[in-house]
């Protein structure tokens, strides 16, 4: 991502959260990828879907009849649907390759849901639940849950609390809290976390330090975030940045578990940047 790109990216996210364009953000992740993207193209097609929808709804229509045309039109008219091909593969967290491809990934694909739905003035939001991003309708008479994953399924609170039970057992608690409104900033931070998280896998260490640093950027208080980005300068042979984080890490996590480790990595910096002068 260029400098320009960069400081764009921060300009959006640090906007009050109802404010953030979430389309817009999301796609400033693909910069990351492909610097020469153009936004209008992505922008278009999302209204271009919405208007579609549009022309099929009722004004009298139940919240559920509304839901049932943005299924046809988004997973049946336009094709999209869930990866289950390549969950992993990084173009289902970049929202250009998304929108290009027809598919993705729960949460992706749940900022496609987002983003219609919005444009449609129809109440939806994302919710964050572990392992599996969906998204729900509420309003003071009802509320439920959507999987833009499986072609927009229709979710009551316990078929959430059945998938959560199947994902993590007793591991994870079920609680309403897991089932709360995400916020668009908790939405682009569970995308960089997710790209993050493939690139460890692949060790792409280059590109994992990218995700961080716009992580930290949506969240400048996030100390696992510093920890990993030392560790991750430290591979890189960035050993003065790897000091700064790793030393910030321990000055605001003094209780932390990997305390030992970490200083003992801050110790080897020193010796290194010592031999370095």
């Amino acid at each position: 991502m260029s400098t320009r790109s960069r400081k764009t990216f921060q300009q959006l996210i640090t906007l009050p959260d109802a404010a953030i364009p979430l389309a817009e953000t999301a796609l400033m992740i693909a910069y990351e990828e492909y610097p020469q993207l153009e936004l209008n193209p992505y922008l278009d097609l999302l209204d271009e879907i919405a208007r579609t929808v549009q022309r099929k709804r009722n004004p009298l229509e139940s919240p559920v009849d509304t839901v049932g045309k943005i299924n046809a039109v988004v997973f049946e008219g336009y094709g999209f649907r869930g990866n289950t091909d390549d969950y992993y593969d990084p173009r289902n967290s970049f929202f250009n390759d998304v929108l290009d491809r027809r598919v993705g990934i729960p949460i992706t694909l749940s900022t496609l849901y987002i983003e219609v739905a919005r444009r449609l003035t129809f109440p939806i939001a994302g919710v964050g639940m572990p392992g599996h991003f969906l998204v729900k309708y509420w309003d003071r008479r009802e509320e439920f849950f959507i999987d833009p994953y499986n072609h927009g399924q229709i979710l009551t609170r316990e078929d959430c609390r059945n998938r959560l039970q199947e994902l993590y057992g007793d591991a994870v608690e079920f609680n309403d809290r897991l089932l709360a409104r995400a916020t668009n900033r908790q939405i682009v931070w569970r995308m960089l976390n997710n790209l993050k998280d493939i690139y460890v896998k692949g060790h792409a260490i280059d590109k994992c330090l990218s995700m961080v640093d716009m992580m930290l950027i949506v969240d400048s208080e996030d100390l696992t975030q510093f920890r990993d980005r030392g560790l991750l300068r430290m591979q890189l042979r960035q050993f003065d940045g790897a000091g700064r984080d790793l030393e910030h890490y321990l000055q605001h996590a003094p209780n932390a578990q990997d305390r030992e480790e970490i200083e003992n990595h801050v110790k080897e910096l020193k010796r290194i940047r010592a031999m370095m002068n």
